[in-house]
């Protein structure tokens, strides 16, 4: 069975960068029956918080994504102590006392003799008397992976072929001299015991990725499939943060966008589809594949985020908008048709149904005074509906001579008051024929 993970650090809120994978990892499990694994790599004590895990946890929900198995890695601590003593035995996992002044020395020495600022590995040269004096100094080793030092070749399922030469890398610190571990050992230890099959994840990985197929190997586990997807940035091709408030999801969800536009734009954008509304993850999961992702940048434009949203809410059927109508006093699927057609965010609807209960400040040139009393003479009688604006506007229209703007527009300001708004052959009938002359009058 397919089975992938999200897997969050709960060190601050989630952004739309984020949202990227989550979404992306979700729709390839269901599209494939598979199982989703969130996945919280909470080992950054210093930086983790249980507000930003439960955040983490409230805006999967609000996006749609419900995980099949949710686990923290700071209940795991045992599998990592045995993988690390695994890795020691081996010969693979060794310690190194430099500090890191040392190792920037190091660095700049390599540099300025015109090399790669790779680790020299003098730590493998160390005896046991070595160890032990600098021990005693109260030096205490962080912990270096030995790496093959050869290329490591695997096939992208999103960029195809790749290869990463490991023999041009520093071999990894997978523990920190405090005996915490960095995010690379527990990472692959829970992808082994948890049946990790797919690693999807943004490109920005993709150089890890090399390191941890050989720490799969070390440890004896499977290799999963890899998938290094483009990430999203902003319009100036710069990486969305997670520190730009404006972008996270807790910001969208109270600005009134709908989690599907939000959904659609972190996974669609940069990928072949279309920016379309879909109704729900299922179909949007149908419409998506690996393949699709392209290659090249995936640019997050406002702007489309903007009109995606629009355009759902235009399209909402009443059944899907119903529960939120009623908590804004809204019951009639005629009042919804009738103005979700001008919806920008779908709170709006409380401002735009006081264009059929009132109040409305007329708006009525002098110029258009009489016309706008002929209007008023010329109402039909009722019952109204559909068919009411056009027989009456017909009737207006022979009457005064008047056609167009110069016969529309003044009447929408008279039934209205705005320059813009729902269509009056929808919104007559719900106004009625008693409020409707009060405001021509």
């Amino acid at each position: 069975m397919i089975t992938v993970r999200y897997a969050p650090s709960p060190t601050g809120k989630l952004h739309l960068g984020n949202a990227r994978p989550a979404l992306i990892n979700w729709l390839f499990a269901k599209a494939n029956g598979g199982t989703y694994v969130l996945r919280l790599d909470d080992t950054d004590t210093a930086r983790s918080t249980e507000g930003f895990a439960k955040g983490i946890e409230t805006d999967l929900t609000w996006l749609g994504v419900t995980p099949d198995l949710k686990v923290r890695q700071s209940d795991r601590t045992a599998l990592y102590d045995a993988a690390r003593d695994k890795l020691v035995a081996s010969g693979r996992l060794y310690p190194a006392y430099e500090t890191e002044e040392e190792l920037e020395i190091k660095r700049g020495r390599a540099r300025l003799l015109g090399r790669p600022p790779v680790y020299d590995r003098t730590a493998l040269e160390l005896t046991a008397e070595d160890k032990a004096k600098l021990e005693a100094e109260g030096r205490k080793p962080h912990w270096r992976f030995k790496l093959d030092g050869k290329p490591v070749h695997f096939t992208d399922l999103i960029k195809g072929p790749q290869t990463v030469n490991t023999a041009s890398m520093s071999d990894p610190v997978l523990i920190r001299a405090d005996g915490s571990y960095l995010y690379t050992l527990p990472s692959v230890v829970d992808d082994i015991d948890l049946a990790i099959t797919h690693v999807i994840r943004g490109e920005d990985h993709v150089s890890n990725t090399g390191t941890q197929i050989e720490i799969f190997e070390a440890l004896g586990g499977t290799v999963p499939a890899f998938a290094h997807h483009n990430l999203l940035t902003g319009a100036d091709g710069e990486g969305l943060s997670k520190r730009i408030g404006s972008l996270s999801l807790e910001e969208l969800r109270v600005a009134g966008y709908e989690p599907m536009a939000v959904a659609i734009m972190a996974t669609l954008t940069g990928t072949s589809v279309a920016l379309e509304p879909y109704p729900d993850l299922a179909s949007l999961g149908n419409a998506l594949t690996l393949s699709m992702i392209s290659h090249g940048s995936a640019r997050f434009d406002p702007a489309e985020l903007d009109s995606l949203n629009a355009r759902i809410l235009h399209q909402m059927p009443f059944e899907t908008a119903a529960s939120r109508l009623a908590a804004l006093g809204i019951t009639s699927e005629p009042v919804w048709l009738a103005l979700r057609g001008n919806l920008k965010r779908f709170d709006d609807i409380a401002d735009l149904k006081t264009l059929i209960d009132g109040p409305v400040a007329s708006v009525i040139a002098d110029e258009d005074r009489e016309f706008i009393a002929k209007a008023g003479e010329l109402l039909p009688a009722e019952p109204w509906d559909l068919s009411t604006w056009d027989l009456w506007t017909a009737a207006l229209k022979s009457e005064t001579g008047r056609k167009g703007r110069g016969l529309f527009h003044p009447l929408r300001l008279a039934l209205t008051g705005r320059e813009q708004g729902p269509e009056l052959r929808s919104l007559l009938p719900l106004v009625g024929r008693k409020a409707s002359l009060a405001r021509l009058s």
